[in-house]
């Protein structure tokens, strides 16, 4: 069986035939790659204490080692998605994952701090685009009312790979040393590399049967498809709207270990496994938020942005009165809860920006929604969750940030309002995307 699907901003008729085993054996390749880009991006956190104590390393400089991906990804997302967009995505991936895993290797036969530091600034320089190249070409082989499933599925590996380069990272480096941990990051990337240049082919994921001719005039009229990117208040809005839900959320997976500590009084090992815990329940919650959008949302898309604002509201109500509860069973409970729902807007987020870009920006559009996820959430949120925290306290941090779901849910809201209206421009023959930025 083959899925037969046309993009919304895409015309009506025009069809990628993909076999729904190749589209599922696409979907595991490129999930399995972005798990080794966590996998290679979380184990160097695994093996602080051993670098520290072989080096005399400082707090700072180990810092440093682990901030420097991020600050590549922040600079390269963008225009290294816009060049995959152009040059190929598949052979991006490829590129990207084999660029990645050796610049792992070379953090494995690294002999002093600057020498890691180059590595790591290779590592980052890899994966910067991984991510947004990645989910455009899973949605290129789906049909369009998986988006918001496909979208939360593939964000989850995220979770999933910083746990796997964490935990199988700190058991390799306690039994083999932390030269063997980084190597083995660095072979699995390669090795999955190898395979995805094996099996997945551009041409497979990108032969298109021809337009009819109402079809054909709406395509024609996205002369300029970069336009797309910012071209109607919707898709503006997902960015930002799921770029502040993820400061809540990157707010609590990284002062979480710490609150543990503070207000269980765990020992590092315990409170670092219950985090573990609860970030592996944020990506599930990514998945079945998403899928749970597209079962109930197949006939009216834009329930899915009520689905996303419900998710923001429930998640800020449950984390808000967790918070302001003692420590227990109870208080855990209601977090565990908060967290399943919190990432749940990255499945309706992500659907909103494929459907309102255009097909051929796609991992360029996804990059941008990155880049806000970054910029407004997992970035700040952190940072100013400590400011908080110095100023009234932890505990009392914690109780004021899932506010911040409130402004994510409002800005969700407005973006509902002017849905329909921007996916009628861009897909209606009679206007260029361009014009709806301007309405």
């Amino acid at each position: 069986m083959a899925f037969h699907h046309a993009t919304v901003g895409d015309c009506a008729d025009v069809a990628v035939s993909v076999p729904r085993r190749f589209a599922w054996v696409v979907f595991a390749l490129t999930f399995g790659l972005l798990i080794s880009d966590y996998m290679s991006r979380q184990v160097l956190n695994a093996v602080f204490p051993l670098l520290k104590a072989e080096w005399a390393l400082s707090d700072a400089q180990l810092g440093m080692l682990s901030s420097i991906v991020s600050v590549m990804v922040g600079l390269l997302t963008i225009p290294l998605s816009l060049l995959a967009d152009r040059w190929g995505r598949v052979k991006s991936l490829v590129l990207m994952a084999m660029f990645w895993s050796l610049a792992t290797l070379g953090c494995a036969i690294a002999e002093n701090f600057n020498q890691m530091f180059v590595a790591r600034f290779l590592v980052g320089a890899g994966e910067a685009a991984y991510g947004s190249v990645g989910i455009a070409v899973v949605l290129s082989v789906f049909p369009k009312h998986m988006r918001a499933s496909l979208s939360g599925a593939f964000m989850a590996g995220s979770m999933f790979g910083s746990v796997l380069g964490m935990a199988l990272g700190g058991v390799i480096a306690a039994h083999l040393g932390w030269r063997v941990a980084f190597t083995s990051m660095a072979l699995f990337g390669m090795c999955l590399a190898v395979v995805y240049l094996i099996v997945v082919r551009e041409r497979r994921i990108t032969a298109q049967r021809p337009c009819s001719s109402q079809g054909q005039a709406a395509a024609e009229t996205i002369k300029r498809p970069l336009a797309t990117l910012f071209a109607s208040r919707s898709v503006i809005c997902a960015y930002i709207g799921n770029g502040l839900q993820l400061f809540v959320v990157g707010s609590v997976l990284a002062w979480f270990p710490s609150y543990l500590n503070r207000y269980y009084h765990m020992n590092t090992d315990k409170a670092g496994m219950l985090s573990a815990l609860i970030v592996l329940i944020g990506g599930g919650g990514m998945i079945l938020c998403g899928m749970l959008s597209d079962r109930l949302c197949r006939k009216a898309p834009d329930r899915k942005i009520t689905l996303a604002i419900a998710y923001c509201l429930i998640s800020g109500l449950l984390l808000a009165v967790a918070f302001h509860l003692p420590p227990g069973a109870l208080q855990l409970t209601l977090i565990s809860m908060g967290m399943l729902v919190a990432s749940g807007t990255c499945g309706p987020a992500g659907a909103m920006v494929a459907n309102l870009t255009h097909p051929s920006v796609h991992a360029t559009a996804f990059a941008v929604l990155a880049l806000a996820n970054n910029i407004l959430g997992l970035a700040p949120g952190p940072l100013v969750t400590g400011m908080l925290a110095d100023a009234v306290s932890l505990d009392h941090a914690f109780q004021i940030i899932p506010l911040m779901a409130v402004a994510s849910a409002l800005v969700f809201w407005y973006g509902k309002h002017h849905y329909h209206r921007d996916i009628g421009k861009l897909r209606s023959p009679g206007s260029a995307p361009a014009e709806g930025a301007a309405s």
